[in-house]
């Protein structure tokens, strides 16, 4: 198995590289369980932030992020969009995704009290890799069919191509690589 090295906020990371596709592979990026690369990250994000009232980010590899990030801004909770309707949800927001990570179509939701939550608010969306950005356009439309505004889109990582976008904040960019 071939890996890539990265760091990131001073903590380095050795990622094996996974094939995805016949012709693509990329480098596996995992934050849930990494306490020290979120909590190293997660300053440096907060700084290049602009004021918010709320953070979204699908469920689940954006949650550790989320949560760190909202623990430094004084932030007392963040809006987690789910990857299928829960029987606890009023009203549900829904929209489709189809994700470089997940290969197929997914619907992500957005609780009908998150939705009333930040209405009219300022958002930003984060995520641990912004890739093809598919992710983040259907959580922005989750979040301006709930009636806010999103400020701000930031990841730890930016993909391939999505590093050359000038509308997100990311702290550094993973290549995309082709399949061995």
């Amino acid at each position: 198995m071939s890996y890539y090295d990265i760091t990131v906020a001073g903590v380095t990371r050795s990622l094996p590289i996974i094939q995805i596709a016949p012709n693509l592979a990329i480098a596996s990026f995992v934050i849930l369980g990494d306490c020290e690369l979120v909590t190293a990250a997660a300053p440096e994000i907060a700084k290049r932030l602009p004021e918010v009232d709320y953070l979204v980010t699908a469920e689940a590899k954006g949650i550790p992020l989320a949560n760190e990030l909202s623990r430094l801004l004084g932030l007392p909770y963040y809006i987690v969009a789910r990857k299928s309707i829960k029987p606890y949800m009023k009203t549900p927001l829904t929209d489709e995704v189809d994700s470089i990570t997940t290969q197929k179509t997914q619907t992500l939701c957005l609780d009908g009290k998150d939705a009333l939550v930040i209405k009219g608010k300022r958002i930003a969306i984060v995520d641990d890799v912004i890739s093809t950005g598919e992710s983040l356009s259907a959580i922005e439309r989750l979040v301006e069919k709930a009636g806010a505004e999103v400020v701000a889109k930031a990841a730890i990582l930016a993909e391939g191509d999505a590093a050359k976008r000038t509308d997100i904040i990311y702290l550094e960019e993973l290549p995309l690589f082709p399949a061995e």
